[in-house]
């Protein structure tokens, strides 16, 4: 070594994985619901594990690691969380998921950001997807009525995915429903 020259050790940042399983995330984390246009099969739906299981672990704020999961629900729904404890998921942070999600859509062809549609369970157990635009004329038809259960579009956090299921005359749909 040469004379007036410090040897420092070479310092590596080893991120840190953040994906948690989702049943391991705290009941506080902020979620987020994705409502696709139509149910994944079960190459897509590994095609979105693979994708969001890569994404999660490498999930972050500021270079900082945010610890995160993801579910899917009746092979249509997709639910990403975040634990806030420690730091706060940013507008970037949560833009990279939505990106993500973008690049989901493109190479499966359903529909998952969309947020002009509403998601409800028919009598049969289907689950059906529409424009909320036309929400009324199913409400009229009675393909709707104030018992079908729909997707409560409110719920932000993994303890209120206890009622992701609403029946309509709990949800925004209500003044479509004489009392």
């Amino acid at each position: 070594m040469p004379l007036g020259r410090k040897s420092f050790p070479l310092l590596i940042k080893v991120s840190e994985i953040m994906y948690i399983e989702f049943k391991d995330m705290p009941e506080k984390s902020r979620v987020w619901v994705y409502q696709a246009g139509g149910q994944f099969s079960p190459e897509e739906t590994s095609v979105i594990s693979s994708k969001l299981s890569t994404f999660c672990e490498g999930w972050n704020v500021h270079g900082n690691p945010l610890p995160t999961s993801f579910e899917i629900l009746d092979n249509q729904i997709i639910i990403m969380a975040v634990d806030e404890t420690g730091l706060g998921a940013s507008g970037c942070s949560i833009d990279s998921s939505v990106r993500t999600l973008r690049q989901l859509e493109e190479q499966l062809g359903n529909d998952l950001t969309n947020q002009g549609k509403v998601t409800f369970r028919s009598n049969s157990g289907e689950i059906h997807v529409t424009s909320a635009l036309g929400i009324k004329s199913k409400v009229i038809s009675g393909e709707i009525d104030r018992d079908t259960f729909v997707i409560n579009p409110q719920i932000q956090t993994k303890k209120e995915l206890e009622k992701v299921w609403i029946s309509a005359s709990e949800s925004w749909m209500s003044r479509y429903f004489p009392n």
